[in-house]
């Protein structure tokens, strides 16, 4: 080892031991909002190319959510279809409205609302496309 690679290696390792440390930010802390859904509920029925609206209890929604974002998907028995209601409405309002799309009939339809969760309503009615 020549003398260049000595002095190096020693004020490289001297030099570890005097750097400051640098105190990290703290994560802020979010909550996890899983609003209940009070409308659509069982019973209920939708029109194809009408207007319709979901709505949510928004009363006992935390100070800081993780996703503020909301999203409702239309579901059909126990599956997601690829049919996106609403998307990029503020959680907190509490209601979005949309068309109804033209979809088969059926009395097996429900809506996810995601935000921070996914949550389902009660199955509801579409009138829709039949055969």
């Amino acid at each position: 080892m020549n003398v260049l690679t000595f002095f190096f290696t020693v004020f490289t390792i001297l030099g570890s031991f005097v750097v400051e440390a640098v105190p990290t930010a703290q994560p802020e802390k979010r909550d996890v909002f899983v609003p209940r859904i009070t409308s659509p509920v069982a019973g209920d029925v939708w029109n194809s190319n009408q207007q319709a609206q979901v709505t949510w209890d928004t009363s006992d929604a935390p100070e800081n959510i993780t996703n503020s974002k909301g999203v409702v998907v239309l579901r059909r028995g126990d599956l997601a279809t690829p049919v996106v209601l609403a998307g990029g409405f503020n959680i907190l309002d509490g209601s979005v409205s949309f068309d109804v799309p033209l979809v088969f009939s059926g009395d097996d339809y429900s809506i996810t609302l995601f935000g921070d969760s996914g949550n389902f309503s009660p199955t509801f009615t579409i009138n829709g496309f039949s055969f």
